[in-house]
């Protein structure tokens, strides 16, 4: 029996599994990240504990199975955030600019007006501090020579591979500002636009191409890393997405909302667009990102002095609604479908009778109003979709399921397994050794139960506090 073992780094924990081809784990081990905010708007991790929480993790899972029996490695990692190390050491030579960071935001404005256009046109992606470009030219611009920088799937299989390969998948390489979506390599103009010279990048992999094999110690040797995907990405295979026919929703730290368009590169002003997987071929898909939604749960419940967001939904089910209260978590401004990094988080419609748990259902109600603010600009000129197949930690709260149905006014399919991810690049590189993977099934359903008068009257709020945070 063929096992993959996959490993899925997160913003804030990394999982490995042991999958068999009918999608059963094996064996499974976890292990948290520590994420900092060193200042406003610079949010950072450690490189070293990321790798040596991923080295930990697939040991412990490796450890569980028969060594003869596993086929191979598969990562899904957190996108856009990025590492800088020594080429001669392989020691980092900063922190990890996580994909929130936004200290870039200013270099960023500079250059839009000249360049924002042309970026988008080649890149698909708007000229924002979320994305790579802009974090690699701080990183550089603050490193000693010597230095090389990649997104966490390069830090990863760098280490992975003893140093022998600077690598990055092609799906997280559409997620830095330099490539062009339609050749697929790196593009010179957008180089120099940042400043970055092309022999510190690492070079561009298919999603199942030649990452190397294992050579570190805590792992069996000579394993291949058989296929690598950025985690949304991994998600939306996961799903059995890749056409227009599957809108998927990763409620995380932030929820990336994907739908994918096959070989089609489709545009949309206000979303990205950007290459899911290379396997036989390019598939595409537009994206918006939403940047805070669990983490704006779990700012809220620091607020309000609740244990966590479980807790956090508890004191919000204590009233039916948030009787006009709205908040806009626009702590480091606004990702899709406005962009603004300016934007500034609020709390409006208190009244004398407003409580806590009023604050509370605002916060659930903001991450489904993100969502669906994205959802209605994928579906211009088309009906909304029939339904929305979501997973993600926070797809456990009952409450945010059924206020994202009401929102949107589709169904919301839940997964009911937090791997979905990890299925998603099992599934690749099983096809990789010629093995079909079972795909993962639905197990809740939330249908709409407001009507349309009271979803329309909640999007007209939401649309007043959003202008209201912009300014």
């Amino acid at each position: 029996m063929s096992v993959i073992l996959a490993v899925d780094e997160g913003t804030t924990n990394v999982k490995a599994v042991a999958l068999d081809p009918a999608g059963t784990v094996l064996a499974s081990a976890s292990q948290p990240l520590a994420i900092t905010n060193t200042a406003v708007g610079w949010t950072e991790q450690d490189a070293r504990e990321i790798w040596q929480s991923t080295l930990e993790v697939l040991g412990r899972v490796a450890a569980q199975v028969r060594g003869s029996e596993i086929a191979g490695v598969a990562i899904s990692n957190q996108r856009e955030s990025v590492v800088a190390w020594d080429r001669r050491t392989g020691a980092p030579t900063g922190p990890v600019l996580s994909w929130q960071d936004t200290r870039t935001a200013r270099r960023c404005e500079a250059l839009v007006p000249e360049h924002g256009r042309r970026v988008a046109e080649i890149t698909g992606l708007p000229l924002n501090p979320m994305f790579s470009a802009p974090k690699m030219a701080w990183l550089l611009e603050h490193s000693p020579n010597q230095t090389i920088v990649g997104t966490v799937d390069s830090w990863l299989v760098w280490n992975l591979t003893g140093g022998e390969r600077h690598v990055i998948e092609a799906g997280n390489a559409s997620r830095t500002l330099l490539l062009d979506l339609e050749s697929v390599e790196w593009r010179p103009e957008l180089m120099s636009i940042f400043g970055i010279s092309g022999d510190v990048l690492p070079s561009v992999v298919a999603t199942t191409g030649d990452f190397g094999l294992t050579r570190c110690a805590g792992l069996p040797e000579g394993l291949p890393i058989l296929a690598v995907m950025a985690d949304s990405h991994a998600a939306l295979r996961g799903h059995g997405g890749g056409d227009p026919g599957v809108v998927k929703a990763t409620y995380g730290t932030g929820t990336s909302v994907v739908q994918g368009t096959g070989a089609e590169l489709r545009r949309a002003e206000g979303l990205a667009s950007t290459l899911a997987w290379y396997d036989d071929g390019p598939v595409y898909a537009v994206e918006g990102n939403v940047r805070y939604s669990g983490s704006a749960l779990d700012w809220t419940a620091r607020l309000l002095g609740c244990a966590d967001a479980k807790a956090l939904g508890v004191l919000a089910g204590e009233v039916m609604s948030a009787d006009g209260a709205v908040l806009v978590p626009a702590f480091g401004g606004l990702g899709a479908p406005y962009w603004d990094a300016s934007a500034v988080g609020i709390i409006a419609g208190l009244g004398a009778g407003s409580t806590g748990a009023h604050v509370a259902r605002a916060a659930f109600d903001a991450v489904a109003h993100q969502v669906a603010d994205v959802i209605e600009l994928m579906s211009v000129g088309s009906e909304l979709p029939d339904e929305i197949r979501a997973d993600g930690g926070a797809t456990a709260s009952t409450l945010l399921m059924q206020t994202q149905a009401d929102t949107v006014g589709s169904d919301v399919v839940v997964v009911g397994d937090a791997d979905v991810a990890l299925r998603g690049v099992a599934a690749l590189a099983f096809g990789r050794i010629g093995v079909a993977m079972s795909d993962v099934e639905p197990s809740r359903r939330f249908t709409p139960e407001a009507s349309e008068s009271e979803r329309a009257e909640a999007r007209r709020s939401w649309a007043d506090a959003i202008t209201r945070s912009r300014g």
